[in-house]
């Protein structure tokens, strides 16, 4: 942010200058009314001139930012979504091993408690 600050204020900085060297100009060039003022008016269409390009420097050089960020957005989308899927696999994986765990528990359990009363009885 701080490179577009020094830009904006860089071109406040040219066009100030650029009026007070036509001023300075007026004053002490040799010249007549008339060559003075056509000096004017092209040193005015100069800085238009040079405004305008660094206006479309500065436009060129917006899109490039919104079309960078629009990738990085993107990106980090498409990178989001993809964690998302990975953490809904890990979670399906561990409920599948919980439930098989619930499953051999109740297993041997039931194993467990129809073995035991036949035990009993033959002791």
């Amino acid at each position: 942010m701080a490179e577009n600050d020094n830009g904006s204020n860089g071109i406040g900085w040219f066009l100030a200058g650029l009026g007070i060297g036509a001023l300075i100009g007026v004053l002490y060039a040799p010249k007549s009314g008339k060559e003075t003022r056509e000096e004017l008016v092209l040193s005015a269409k100069e800085a238009r001139d040079k405004a305008n390009q660094y206006v479309e420097r500065g436009k060129e050089q917006l899109d490039e930012y919104i079309d960078r960020s629009r990738q990085y957005y993107e990106r980090g989308r498409s990178q989001w979504t993809e964690y998302v899927e990975k953490g809904k696999d890990f979670l399906h994986e561990q409920q599948d091993k919980v439930a098989a765990a619930v499953d051999a528990g109740k297993q041997a359990y039931s194993r467990k408690t129809v073995e035991e009363p036949s035990n009993e009885h033959s002791a």
